[in-house]
């Protein structure tokens, strides 16, 4: 059964990480929501707008930028369907990670983000770079 993703970010982060896998990857093999809060947004009218997505899928995967922000709180308050997962802290491994197991059940792919976003974090040392 195919995992959704609704990812809620500040103003258009989750946009551009989802563009941005999408054009590494040349495909988007889940269906993906983007919700971006804006500064001024109505945190209410949001979750509503969010129940309202996830409604439509089986499994939903949701993932969401900076714990305890707003839109983290929002995603938080959709914890209670069985059917919804969230992870918070999305980077772009984390995304391309979950878009590379479009098959995995819903744990499971919540693993994948989890070691995606983890294992994607990495400092860079000048030995380690090669050009040519």
């Amino acid at each position: 059964m195919a995992v959704s993703l609704l990812i809620i970010t500040h103003d258009n982060i989750g946009a551009a990480l989802v563009d941005t896998a999408t054009s590494m990857l040349g495909v988007t093999p889940l269906h993906i929501d983007t919700i971006g809060v804006k500064k001024d947004g109505n945190p209410d009218t949001i979750l509503e707008h969010a129940k309202e997505l996830i409604k439509e899928h089986t499994n939903t995967l949701v993932l969401t930028d900076i714990y305890g922000s707003t839109p983290s709180n929002i995603a938080c308050h959709l914890h209670q369907q069985a059917s919804v997962r969230i992870v918070s802290g999305i980077n772009l491994p984390m995304l391309v990670r979950v878009l590379n197991y479009p098959r995995l059940e819903l744990d499971e792919l919540v693993n994948k983000a989890l070691s995606g976003g983890k294992d994607g974090v990495l400092t860079c040392k000048a030995e380690n770079t090669k050009h040519g």
